[in-house]
């Protein structure tokens, strides 16, 4: 049975891609070794992906289909009782995500570090994290925050720390993270007529 035959040739390409990348990131792996490691010839990798972009651009688009913003938000809207403690289960979410055995960092942030902010694989990465925001931002006008926006910038800087700060070892680094989130929420928060912020509990 020759390359052209084999079902899921693209499949497991995409595979091994996404194996070696989440591994070395994506400038160190060659486009040879993903050929040869997912056992297929030359001219079946050139037939479904064109470049090693378009492969990183596919590796990206499944990356963000096992772990999306969309579905850490919605695993912690299930945990929250209310607003405020929903963008603190964001945490949560992170912390069991830190400690699984596979747990290989944020893919997104990698690309967008190894092939710089002008590039299109950079600028894929860049609409990734805007959605990420406006998730945030989502949640920040449900819990009735001032600057929702701001707010979610600064949020995702805590986020993004976490997940850096797991890669490099410290497993604990989403708690570490939601202590400082409450405090950021707590200033974003609107005090009250008696100058208490709103939402806020001793």
């Amino acid at each position: 049975m020759s390359d052209m035959s084999k079902p899921n040739a693209r499949e497991r390409i995409l595979q091994t891609a996404y194996e070696l990348f989440t591994q070395r990131g994506v400038r160190d792996v060659p486009v040879d070794e993903i050929i040869r490691r997912s056992g297929v010839a030359i001219a079946t990798f050139y037939r479904h992906f064109r470049s090693k972009d378009e492969l990183v651009t596919a590796f990206l688009s499944r990356r963000e289909q096992l772990w999306t913003s969309d579905s850490v938000v919605s695993a912690a809207r299930e945990r929250g009782s209310d607003p405020v403690a929903k963008l603190l289960a964001i945490f949560d979410v992170f912390d069991e995500w830190f400690h699984r055995e596979n747990f290989e960092g944020d893919s997104f942030v990698n690309v967008l570090i190894e092939m710089g902010a002008n590039h299109p694989l950079g600028k894929a990465s860049i609409g990734h994290l805007a959605n990420v925001r406006k998730n945030l931002e989502e949640l920040a006008i449900e819990a009735g925050l001032r600057e929702p926006k701001e707010f979610a910038f600064s949020y995702q800087i805590l986020m993004k720390g976490s997940i850096i700060e797991a890669t490099m070892g410290d497993l604990n680094s989403a708690k570490r993270a939601q202590h400082m989130a409450a405090s950021l929420i707590k200033d974003f928060q609107v005090a009250d007529e008696t100058g208490d912020a709103e939402g806020a509990t001793a």
